[in-house]
């Protein structure tokens, strides 16, 4: 059955696992619509109300700062070296990417300029190890 044949189907809120993935199968049979149409305005309202479930039900934690670094610095195929003019010498990289000291302002001020990672993110608290 094509897409076209049961557009104006109800879009409502989800308020179950069950109606999640309900939004979730006729969002899928409408991803390819054309822009501009029923079908895809349909699916634009899917998207939101799936959206806002999963920001309630399947919320995902931003790393702490350290994973986040960690992250970034594969993504960029960074080395610790690389990250010596922001901390100043191998063995306080080597500290604080291995959590045994903590941030300091002025790290979390280059590392957002140099890394491209926001404040919000960085200035978040995390455990040292002992």
């Amino acid at each position: 059955m094509s897409t076209t044949k049961k557009v104006n189907q109800k879009v409502k809120m989800v308020h179950s696992e069950a109606e999640y993935q309900k939004a979730l199968s006729r969002l899928e049979e409408l991803f390819d619509a054309p822009m501009g149409t029923a079908e895809s305005d349909e699916a634009d309202l899917w998207a939101l109300v799936i959206e806002d479930y999963e920001s309630k039900h399947h919320a995902i934690d931003a790393p702490d700062p350290i994973h986040a670094i960690r992250i970034r610095m594969e993504e960029m195929e960074l080395k610790q070296n690389d990250l010596l003019p922001i901390f100043g010498s191998k063995s306080r990289v080597s500290e604080v990417l291995n959590r045994k000291r903590k941030l300091t302002l002025n790290m979390i001020r280059q590392l957002h300029e140099k890394l491209n990672l926001s404040f919000e993110l960085l200035v978040k608290d995390y455990k040292l190890v002992e």
